[in-house]
C-alpha cells in the first residue's frame, strides 16, 4: 500500500481518533543534499524561537496530503513535487490544551528556493549533526 493511498491515509486518521486525538497537523521533511529545511517560530508564538519542519493544521474537509501540499506552499513558498514516504507521527499538547497528532512525510520539492516565509522569522538548511534548537520529536524525524 502506498503512502498516497486513501486507505493508508484513512488508517492514520482512524488510528489517531481511536487514541482520542482530535487535532491533526501535517509536517514536511524537506531535504536537499543531506540537509533539512527548518523554520524558526516567531518569538511571540507558541514555542517561540523553536525550530521546526514546515507543518500546519489539517483543515475540515482536507485530506492529509492536501493539507501537506497547502501548508508547505503557504509556509515556505515551495511546491511539493512528490511525497516520498510516511516517516511517522508524534503527539503533543497544543496551545489550546488538547492533544494534537502531527503526521510527517518525507517530500521532494520542485525547487529548494527561494524560501518565502509567511509565519516564521527565519529558515535554514541544516545537517542532522548541526541542528539548531529543535524538539526531540523533530530531531528523531531528521535523524532517520
Amino acid at each position: 500500500m502506498t503512502v498516497a493511498s486513501p486507505e493508508f491515509l484513512a488508517g492514520l486518521v482512524e488510528g489517531a481518533r481511536a487514541d482520542g486525538v482530535a487535532g491533526f497537523v501535517v509536517g514536511a521533511v524537506v531535504s536537499d543534499a543531506g540537509r533539512f529545511l527548518l523554520l524558526r517560530r516567531r518569538a511571540g508564538d507558541f514555542l517561540g524561537g523553536m525550530w521546526e519542519i514546515p507543518s500546519g493544521k489539517v483543515e475540515e474537509g482536507e485530506t492529509l496530503l492536501e493539507a501537506l501540499h497547502r501548508e508547505t506552499a503557504e509556509e515556505t513558498g515551495l511546491a511539493i513535487r512528490q511525497v516520498d514516504g510516511y516517516v511517522g507521527h508524534f503527539d503533543y499538547v497544543g496551545g489550546s490544551g488538547g492533544t494534537t497528532r502531527q503526521f510527517n512525510f518525507a517530500v521532494t520539492v520542485e525547487r529548494t528556493g527561494p524560501v518565502v516565509l509567511t509565519e516564521h522569522d527565519a529558515h535554514q538548511w541544516a545537517l542532522p549533526t548541526e541542528l539548531p534548537p529543535v524538539s526531540d520529536a523533530v530531531r528523531g524525524l531528521i535523524g532517520r
